[in-house]
C-alpha cells in the first residue's frame, strides 16, 4: 500500500511542476508575444483556467506527502519526504499570498478596464511564478530522492 501512495504522490507532484514549468516556459512566451490586448487576455482566460484546478491540485498534493511522511515514519527517506511537504506548504502560502491576489485581480480585466499598470503587475506575477516552480520542482525531487 505504501508504494502505491508513493507512486501516485510522486507522479501527481511531477506533473504539477510539469504544468507549472510548462505555464512559465512555454505558455508565458506565447502569450508575452501576442498583441497587446490579446496578451492580457490570454493572461486572463489562463488564470481562470488553471485558476481553478491549480488550488486542488497543490492542495491535494500536500494532503498526499503528508500521508506519505506519515505513513513511512519508520522508513528510509522520511526526511525527504518531510521537506517536500514543507516545501509544497510554501508553495501554498506563496500562492495565496503572492500570486492568488494577482491573478484575481487579472481574471477580471479587460482591456476597458484594466489598470494602467497592468504590466508591471503581470510581471511581478511571471518573477513569483519562477520562484514558485523552483520550489515545487525541488519538492518533486526530494520525493523521487525518497524512492531511493
Amino acid at each position: 500500500m505504501l508504494s502505491a501512495l508513493e507512486v501516485i504522490t510522486t507522479v501527481t507532484v511531477g506533473l504539477m511542476v510539469g504544468v507549472e514549468f510548462s505555464v512559465a516556459f512555454v505558455m508565458k512566451p506565447i502569450f508575452n508575444a501576442l498583441p497587446e490586448d490579446s496578451t492580457q487576455q490570454a493572461h486572463s482566460h489562463g488564470g481562470r483556467m488553471l485558476g481553478a484546478v491549480m488550488p486542488v491540485w497543490y492542495i491535494g498534493s500536500l494532503v498526499l506527502a503528508g500521508i506519505w511522511a506519515v505513513a513511512a515514519r519508520h522508513h528510509h527517506g522520511t526526511g525527504l519526504v518531510v521537506t517536500a511537504a514543507a516545501l509544497l506548504i510554501l508553495s501554498v502560502i506563496m500562492s495565496v499570498l503572492l500570486l492568488v491576489p494577482i491573478n484575481n485581480r487579472n481574471k477580471a480585466w479587460t482591456p476597458e478596464n484594466r489598470p494602467a499598470d497592468w504590466k508591471e503587475q503581470l510581471n511581478r506575477w511571471e518573477r513569483w511564478h519562477y520562484v514558485r516552480v523552483a520550489v515545487i520542482t525541488a519538492a518533486f525531487a526530494s520525493l523521487v530522492a525518497a524512492l531511493v
